[in-house]
Order: C-alpha cells, then structure tokens, then sequence
C-alpha cells in the first residue's frame, strides 16, 4: 500500500479530504482557509467530520447520529468525482474517539487502515495525525472522571485502561504509515489545556498547516483568515446524512461554493 508523491502543487484543482471527529468541526473554517491559502487553485474539500464521530460505528452524541466515517457518503462523492488528472491530498485525525466507545486498538487500527487504503487507492497523498499521548497520559483519575462525565460517560475504561490502549493504538499508526510511507503530524501535550481531547484553537492552525506541509503544498502565497461570514456560512450548515431523535435528515452538498469554482462538502 505505497503512500502518495509530495509534489508541489500545480495551477490546477485540489481535492482535499478530511476524516476526523470534533476537532475538525471546530476548526473548519481555519482548515478551509489554510488549504485554500497554500493551494495554486480551486481546491474541493471533502469532510467526514463531528462530534464524537467513530471510523467503523455508527455514533450518537446526545439526539444527533452519525454514520461511521467508512459508511458515510464520502466515498461515493470521491468517486463521483472527474479523473482529470487532479491532486488529491489526505487527512487522517481525531483517532482516539473509537477507545473511548470501547473499541480496541486492534479494532479501530483496522478502520484507518481501511480508510488509508482507500485514499491511497485514489492516488492521495496521506497524512496521518498520530494521538497526543502526552496529553492523554497527564490525565489522573480525578479528571478522568471529570472528562468522562461530560464527554463520554458510557465509556467501559479505566484511566488505566486508556492510557494503555492509547500507547497501544498510537504504536499500531505509527507501523502502518512506516509500512505505507505515509507522513504522521506529532500532537505536543502543550497543544492541549484540562481538556486532553481537544487542542486550543490556536494550535488547530499549527495543525492544519502541518497537514499542508506534508502533503508539499507551498507556503502561502495569500494568507486567508476566516471571518464571521465564513464561520457562520460552514458552521451552521449540516452533514449531508443525519438523525436527530427519530428523523432522519438530508443536506444537500456542498454546502458551500466559492467564486473560484471550488466548495466544501460535509460527509
């Protein structure tokens, strides 16, 4: 399973892909503008993404559901698209979520390795943002619990049993990008404040833009900031297949088109 070629990008479309869970909604609007910043054109942004999201299963965070990323529409969208020769440039992050459902290691590695598999079978250049085991591991009981309450109170652990099956996963990651030569992102437990899921805002960025370096996009030619239009344009908009309680609902994508000619699509 060869990783994709880092070459620079060309004056020609970008498909960009996103899987992830939390982290990548609160930080959408910044990951949008930081790839469009570094691209040398339109770029096409694809996102599986949301609280709580799980690679392999099906997920709830208070009413609203989510399929799995691996069952989500994003696939067949990526396939629908033109074979034109255009770039395509990957991001696997937010891997930890699936432990705190119970999944082991062994399990929720396999995901993002079917996931990888399939990016790398559309000649994507993948990145892969590996746990903040520092972080994860300056967590004590007390704020274990704490955490867990709000976050994921259904969780089967032990503080214990995290720590663990974090080392654990994180190692399995580390083998599959070495075997697949693929770029792995380090996440420094200064990123990461009491909450050890959740970087600060202000390292989203640094994270994003590692994620550009990787995939050997160039430094940006025209920085872009996202402002409140553009915060509010993405963050009320809705992935294109959800439940809320016992209804089904369906967004239309993308849900956003620029004057470039590119979009972002929610999955």
């Amino acid at each position: 399973m060869p990783g994709g070629s880092a070459e620079p990008a060309g004056d020609h479309r970008l498909t960009a892909v996103v899987l992830g869970a939390s982290n990548v909604s609160r930080g959408l609007a910044r990951l949008t503008m930081a790839i469009r910043g570094r691209a040398n054109g339109p770029v096409d942004l694809f996102v599986a993404a949301g609280h709580g999201r799980s690679y392999g299963a099906n997920s709830r965070v208070w009413m609203r559901r989510l399929p799995s990323i691996l069952g989500c529409g994003l696939w067949r969208a990526l396939n629908r698209e033109a074979n034109d020769g255009r770039r395509c440039v990957a991001l696997v992050t937010d891997i930890g979520n699936d432990l705190l459902y119970g999944f082991p290691p062994a399990q929720v590695a396999a995901w993002v390795r079917e996931a990888v598999g399939r990016l790398v079978d559309r000649g994507a250049t993948v990145a892969i943002a590996r746990l903040p085991l520092e972080a994860v591991r300056r967590v004590g009981p007390v704020r274990y619990r704490a955490l867990k309450t709000l976050f994921v109170p259904g969780c089967p652990l032990s503080i214990e049993g995290i720590h663990s099956a974090a080392a654990e996963l994180d190692g399995r990651i580390a083998e599959l990008a070495t075997s697949a030569g693929i770029a792995t992102i380090d996440q420094p437990g200064a990123w990461y404040g009491f909450d050890s899921l959740h970087p600060r805002r202000r390292h989203l960025d640094t994270l994003w833009h590692h994620a550009c370096g990787a995939w050997g996009l160039p430094p940006a030619q025209r920085p872009m900031r996202a402002g409140l239009r553009e915060w509010a344009g993405l963050g009320r908009r809705a992935a294109e297949v959800r439940q809320l309680g016992r209804q089904m609902r369906y967004t239309r994508q993308p849900i956003r088109r620029y004057a470039d000619g590119g979009c972002v699509a929610l999955y």
